[in-house]
């Protein structure tokens, strides 16, 4: 039985392993997708300093900070430290040149754009913008500094395209702690709904969308939704709980005749629900899964939600998505939502703005555990941007070699030709995300609608 049991061990470690070539084959790849992001680089070791940091980031590193990955690659720390914290260089021309590629490739005029705060814990004072905050990573209030990401959503797939680093007021006013992270004097302190404005209005027309979407903390507000109205988008904004809402499907109680006519009473959206009977949830086939068919129940109603004042809001749509076991007994997760769209607006559409939420979370996890995204050591304002953009890069590297690997695009991203590519003479690289390249011709790529909505389980 053991020596059974070791040759089938042997076996299976033998498909385990990656043939040299196919490493050889990424690194062209990788070079060609650079050239873009790096050509507002202005010196030559700039561009080298950026090349090897998005390897490192892409790496089966533990940590990827400067250190380690200068290190990885045989080179003194000192160089890439310097690059990612000191040097001068702007992290914007590479942050819109994502914006364009990801809208250029996964656009659709059904996108979703999402914003989702993340934290990043931390230790001491001295880090650009950090203090005692919610931190959704540890789901706690902790010592962090916390980025509002904007990701985009659609049919085609689902990526990171900007974050920016929430200041907050007590920083933003102390003139020496600004000036010892080298804070620019432009940066005033904005709200992290603000921050979420600004990002919508540089980057909404690059990206094709019908829908915004965010967490409880985007939704919670009543004037971000008012903004998101008065520029004339569509919502689907995450609510908590405990949030009041007028049912406007039911009549006001009877007027007594005499004083101010009565209104609607104020109800908490999770008590709402328990008055709704069976016939008025709507079932939501979404996909089949490796168990079985996904459903989820989703019922709406129109309300007036309370705002800040205690003053009644304009009319919405309450949708409330239930999650429940596949023996369809037990319920696992309720989420509420308030959003701006038509009553008539079918379930499925709502589902489907919903989940892109979700995606976007997931996103996020994938850059942090993948790219690097929270490994930085630095702690001023540049060194900070610095290393997000290029763990962004790098998530974007891996989403297109996914896409690659399942032939959804291949005319973007060819396999490469031995006999136009050299080999690359960086060290032997390691990357999480390596797939089998196939000689085929290039073809144009352009996006259908060939699927049905965006599905509510991770594949």
């Amino acid at each position: 039985m053991e020596a059974k049991y070791e040759a089938r061990k042997q076996e299976l470690l033998d498909e385990c392993t990656v043939a040299p070539q196919v490493f050889e084959r990424v690194m062209p790849r990788l070079e060609r997708f650079m050239k873009p992001f790096v050509e507002s680089l202005v010196r030559k070791e700039q561009v080298a300093h950026a090349s090897t940091f998005v390897q490192g980031l892409l790496s089966d590193l533990k940590h990827k900070n400067a250190e380690s990955i200068a290190y990885r690659f045989g080179q003194e720390r000192m160089g890439l430290q310097w690059f990612l914290g000191i040097s001068s260089w702007d992290h914007e021309p590479l942050r819109d040149e994502l914006v364009r590629q990801v809208g250029e490739t996964l656009g659709d005029e059904d996108g979703v754009i999402v914003f989702d705060p993340s934290g990043f814990p931390k230790k001491g004072t001295e880090s650009v913008g950090v203090k005692r905050q919610w931190c959704g990573r540890s789901g706690k209030t902790d010592n962090c500094q916390v980025a509002v990401c904007m990701g985009y959503v659609s049919r085609h797939g689902h990526a990171l395209v900007d974050e920016r680093l929430y200041l907050p007021k007590e920083w933003a006013t102390d003139m020496k702690r600004r000036e010892k992270a080298g804070v620019p004097k432009k940066i005033r302190f904005r709200t992290r709904h603000q921050l979420c404005l600004e990002m919508l209005d540089q980057h909404g027309e690059k990206l094709p969308h019908s829908w915004i979407a965010g967490d409880d903390e985007m939704g919670h507000p009543s004037w971000f939704r008012r903004a998101l109205r008065d520029l004339g988008e569509r919502y689907l904004l995450a609510v908590p709980s405990n949030t009041q809402v007028r049912d406007l499907q039911v009549d006001p109680p009877p007027y007594a005749g005499c004083g101010r006519k009565p209104n609607r009473p104020w109800t908490r959206v999770d008590e709402w629900i328990a008055s709704l009977k069976r016939r008025d949830w709507t079932k939501v086939d979404v996909r089949d899964g490796a168990k079985g068919p996904l459903v989820v129940e989703v019922a709406k109603c129109r309300v007036a939600a309370r705002t800040e004042k205690r003053q009644e809001g304009p009319e919405e749509v309450l949708v409330v998505i239930r999650y429940k076991d596949r023996d369809d007994r037990r319920v696992l997760q309720t989420d509420y939502y308030l959003s701006n769209a038509s009553p008539d607006t079918k379930e499925i559409k709502f589902a489907r703005a919903a989940k892109a939420e979700h995606r976007i979370e997931e996103c996020i996890q994938r850059a942090k555990s993948q790219a690097g995204l929270a490994d930085y050591e630095v702690r001023n304002w540049k060194g900070w941007h610095h290393h997000q953009i290029l763990s962004l890069i790098a998530t974007w590297f891996l989403i297109l070699e996914a896409r690659r690997g399942k032939k959804m695009d291949s005319g973007d991203h060819r396999s490469a030709n031995p006999r136009r590519h050299q080999r690359h003479p960086s060290p032997p690289l390691r990357m999480r995300y390596s797939l089998p390249d196939h000689p085929r011709a290039r073809a144009t790529f352009h996006p259908q609608r060939t699927c049905s909505p965006l599905p509510l389980e991770t594949t």
